[in-house]
């Protein structure tokens, strides 16, 4: 399934000025918990070292009983979503995740071809690289985005005419993206098998329509969800912190 998205051309929406999307037709501000089999803490109580696939298509790190469910929706070429990685995510992992309080869970919301190509990458080894690579994507996001900005236009527009096992693997060659993966765990020709694999590309379309058609006004990249319910205007570390500093009862 090729998705429609993508016919709008891929010069026009890598543009990453801002992070809005337009809401779906959404019929509830919550979604049901998901019931985890406890889980005995790891050696040296670090739950960061525990990272689970989730059924919603996202990865989670920390402890999957936490008192305290977050739920991130990002865009790898979102630069709000680049800020918040960089001001927020150490104070996030290092005080709430580490200590088992806080769950933290990455769903890939994909807003262009080479978000969805970069989150492709990401995802490609699974939930032990996952975190590493999301985070890797972030520090070097204006280095790509700048590459894929120089690509002639007529190379960018041509990627829609592709069939979807050979669109994201172009679109990483003008992102420079098999060399950057190469370089931290991912071969070639495991990116180019993730790049080419039309499940993967339909999870991660599935997933972006399921956040709108789930959530009312759905604001865009970074959008936080706390136990079930989507946090509004909590778009930055300093907003969001003191949402989960309720939740958890101080």
């Amino acid at each position: 399934m090729k998705p429609s998205f993508f016919l709008a051309g891929a010069a026009a929406v890598v543009a990453i000025a801002g992070c809005n999307s337009k809401p779906g037709d959404a019929k509830s501000n919550a979604e049901a918990p998901v019931k985890w089999e406890q889980v005995a803490p790891p050696k040296g109580g670090d739950w960061t070292m525990v990272v689970n696939a989730t059924p919603a298509g996202g990865f989670m790190m920390g402890n999957p009983n936490a008192k305290v469910k977050l739920v991130e929706y990002g865009s790898l070429t979102c630069p709000h979503c680049r800020e918040f990685d960089e001001k927020g995510v150490p104070t996030l992992i290092d005080q709430y995740v580490k200590s088992g309080q806080v769950s933290w869970e990455f769903r890939n919301y994909v807003r262009d071809p080479f978000d969805l190509t970069a989150s492709l990458i990401a995802r490609c080894n699974g939930a032990k690289s996952f975190f590493p690579l999301m985070r890797a994507f972030y520090k070097d996001q204006v280095a790509w985005v700048t590459k894929i900005q120089e690509t002639p236009q007529a190379q960018l527009e041509a990627l829609q005419n592709l069939p979807p096992n050979q669109e994201f693997v172009q679109a990483a060659k003008f992102a420079g993206f098999p060399e950057w993966a190469a370089a931290r765990g991912v071969p070639a020709a495991k990116s180019n098998q993730c790049l080419s694999n039309e499940n993967s590309i339909n999870q991660l379309v599935q997933m972006t329509g399921d956040a709108t058609n789930q959530f009312p006004n759905f604001p865009g990249t970074p959008t936080f969800v706390i136990n079930g319910k989507m946090a509004e205007n909590t778009a930055t570390w300093e907003l969001l912190e003191p949402q989960l500093k309720k939740a958890l009862g101080g």
